[in-house]
Protein backbone atom coordinates (compact mmCIF):
# COMPACT_ATOMS: atom_id res chain seq x y z
CA UNK A 1 0.00 0.00 0.00
CA UNK A 2 1.38 3.80 -0.82
CA UNK A 3 3.01 5.68 1.96
CA UNK A 4 0.57 8.97 2.55
CA UNK A 5 2.85 11.98 3.32
CA UNK A 6 1.06 14.34 5.42
CA UNK A 7 3.35 17.65 5.53
CA UNK A 8 2.43 20.88 6.63
CA UNK A 9 3.39 23.67 4.42
CA UNK A 10 5.17 25.35 7.31
CA UNK A 11 7.38 22.92 7.96
CA UNK A 12 8.66 22.95 4.45
CA UNK A 13 9.03 26.59 4.78
CA UNK A 14 11.25 26.36 7.75
CA UNK A 15 13.33 24.73 5.90
CA UNK A 16 14.09 26.99 3.34
CA UNK A 17 16.89 29.28 3.67
CA UNK A 18 17.89 32.23 1.68
CA UNK A 19 21.70 32.01 0.90
CA UNK A 20 23.53 33.62 -1.87
CA UNK A 21 20.46 35.45 -2.48
CA UNK A 22 18.62 32.06 -3.44
CA UNK A 23 15.95 30.22 -1.79
CA UNK A 24 17.02 27.14 -1.12
CA UNK A 25 17.11 23.69 0.84
CA UNK A 26 19.97 21.63 2.63
CA UNK A 27 20.53 18.64 2.06
CA UNK A 28 19.92 16.84 5.59
CA UNK A 29 16.87 18.69 5.61
CA UNK A 30 15.25 17.40 1.63
CA UNK A 31 17.14 13.71 3.11
CA UNK A 32 14.58 14.05 5.96
CA UNK A 33 11.51 14.40 3.96
CA UNK A 34 12.68 11.98 1.45
CA UNK A 35 12.94 9.40 3.63
CA UNK A 36 16.62 9.40 3.19
CA UNK A 37 20.06 9.03 5.03
CA UNK A 38 21.78 12.34 3.65
CA UNK A 39 24.81 10.28 2.67
CA UNK A 40 22.74 8.49 0.26
CA UNK A 41 21.11 11.63 -0.99
CA UNK A 42 24.88 13.04 -1.65
CA UNK A 43 26.00 9.99 -3.10
CA UNK A 44 23.28 9.41 -5.83
CA UNK A 45 24.20 14.00 -6.54
CA UNK A 46 27.84 12.98 -6.60
CA UNK A 47 27.19 10.25 -9.35
CA UNK A 48 24.92 12.44 -11.29
CA UNK A 49 26.61 15.93 -11.06
CA UNK A 50 25.92 16.51 -14.91
CA UNK A 51 22.29 16.78 -13.72
CA UNK A 52 22.88 19.73 -10.91
CA UNK A 53 24.37 22.90 -12.80
CA UNK A 54 25.45 25.38 -10.11
CA UNK A 55 22.19 27.08 -10.51
CA UNK A 56 20.54 23.65 -8.96
CA UNK A 57 22.77 23.29 -6.42
CA UNK A 58 26.12 24.69 -4.91
CA UNK A 59 28.14 23.36 -2.13
CA UNK A 60 27.87 25.58 1.13
CA UNK A 61 31.39 27.66 1.91
CA UNK A 62 32.63 26.77 5.80
CA UNK A 63 31.28 30.64 6.42
CA UNK A 64 28.14 29.70 5.61
CA UNK A 65 27.53 26.90 6.96
CA UNK A 66 28.67 28.11 10.23
CA UNK A 67 25.99 30.74 9.74
CA UNK A 68 23.88 28.69 9.19
CA UNK A 69 24.64 26.34 12.18
CA UNK A 70 24.26 29.43 13.92
CA UNK A 71 20.78 29.25 13.65
CA UNK A 72 20.29 26.56 15.93
CA UNK A 73 21.96 26.15 19.14
CA UNK A 74 21.14 22.68 19.07
CA UNK A 75 24.08 21.69 16.95
CA UNK A 76 27.36 20.93 17.97
CA UNK A 77 30.56 21.33 16.34
CA UNK A 78 31.34 18.37 14.84
CA UNK A 79 28.47 16.49 15.73
CA UNK A 80 27.24 16.31 12.38
CA UNK A 81 28.88 15.55 8.79
CA UNK A 82 32.26 16.65 8.30
CA UNK A 83 31.78 17.48 5.00
CA UNK A 84 29.90 20.80 3.94
CA UNK A 85 26.26 20.64 2.90
CA UNK A 86 24.67 21.12 -0.37
CA UNK A 87 22.04 23.51 -1.02
CA UNK A 88 19.29 23.02 -3.70
CA UNK A 89 17.16 25.40 -5.54
CA UNK A 90 13.87 25.11 -6.39
CA UNK A 91 15.42 23.76 -9.79
CA UNK A 92 17.90 20.93 -7.96
CA UNK A 93 14.85 19.64 -5.84
CA UNK A 94 12.75 19.08 -8.87
CA UNK A 95 16.44 17.02 -9.99
CA UNK A 96 16.45 15.31 -6.52
CA UNK A 97 13.34 13.20 -7.41
CA UNK A 98 14.55 12.28 -11.11
CA UNK A 99 18.06 10.93 -9.38
CA UNK A 100 16.39 9.38 -6.37
CA UNK A 101 13.65 7.98 -8.33
CA UNK A 102 11.33 6.54 -5.06
CA UNK A 103 7.57 7.52 -4.89
CA UNK A 104 7.97 9.63 -1.60
CA UNK A 105 11.07 11.46 -3.39
CA UNK A 106 8.64 12.65 -6.13
CA UNK A 107 5.80 13.01 -4.20
CA UNK A 108 7.74 14.98 -1.62
CA UNK A 109 9.52 17.20 -4.37
CA UNK A 110 5.90 18.44 -5.51
CA UNK A 111 4.82 19.47 -2.25
CA UNK A 112 8.06 21.09 -2.13
CA UNK A 113 7.83 23.18 -5.44
CA UNK A 114 4.47 24.08 -4.56
CA UNK A 115 5.63 25.72 -1.43
CA UNK A 116 8.44 27.21 -3.26
CA UNK A 117 5.48 28.59 -6.19
CA UNK A 118 3.17 29.64 -3.51
CA UNK A 119 5.91 31.76 -1.68
CA UNK A 120 7.22 33.12 -5.45
CA UNK A 121 3.77 34.17 -5.72
CA UNK A 122 3.17 36.17 -2.44
CA UNK A 123 6.54 37.76 -3.12
CA UNK A 124 5.20 39.14 -6.18
CA UNK A 125 1.67 40.24 -4.19
CA UNK A 126 4.03 42.12 -2.01
CA UNK A 127 5.78 43.65 -4.66
CA UNK A 128 2.50 44.72 -6.57
CA UNK A 129 1.10 46.50 -3.00
CA UNK A 130 4.99 48.03 -2.42
CA UNK A 131 4.73 49.65 -5.79
CA UNK A 132 0.87 50.78 -5.21
CA UNK A 133 1.67 52.65 -1.86
CA UNK A 134 5.18 53.60 -3.69
CA UNK A 135 2.73 55.41 -6.06
CA UNK A 136 0.09 56.49 -3.41
CA UNK A 137 2.45 58.42 -1.34
CA UNK A 138 3.65 60.22 -4.45
CA UNK A 139 0.63 61.30 -5.29
CA UNK A 140 0.02 62.54 -1.49
CA UNK A 141 3.52 64.31 -1.86
CA UNK A 142 2.67 65.99 -5.09
CA UNK A 143 -0.69 66.94 -3.48
CA UNK A 144 0.88 68.21 -0.61
CA UNK A 145 3.57 70.41 -2.74
CA UNK A 146 0.67 71.75 -4.94
CA UNK A 147 -1.30 73.13 -2.30
CA UNK A 148 1.56 74.63 -0.16
CA UNK A 149 2.10 76.51 -3.56
CA UNK A 150 -1.43 77.26 -4.19
CA UNK A 151 -1.26 78.61 -0.40
CA UNK A 152 2.03 80.52 -0.72
CA UNK A 153 0.30 82.40 -3.93
CA UNK A 154 -2.67 82.97 -1.91
CA UNK A 155 -0.70 84.35 0.70
CA UNK A 156 1.12 86.75 -1.77
CA UNK A 157 -2.40 88.31 -3.68
CA UNK A 158 -3.50 89.28 0.14
CA UNK A 159 -0.34 91.17 1.10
Amino acid sequence: MAEVIVLAEEAIISRIYLIRGQKVMIDRDLAELYGVETKRLKEQVNRNLNRFPAHFMFELTQEENENLRSHFATLRHGAHSKYLPYAFTEHGVLMLSNVLKSSRAIEMSIKIIDVFVKLREMLLTHKDILLKLEQFEKQVNDSIKTSRILSSTQTERYR
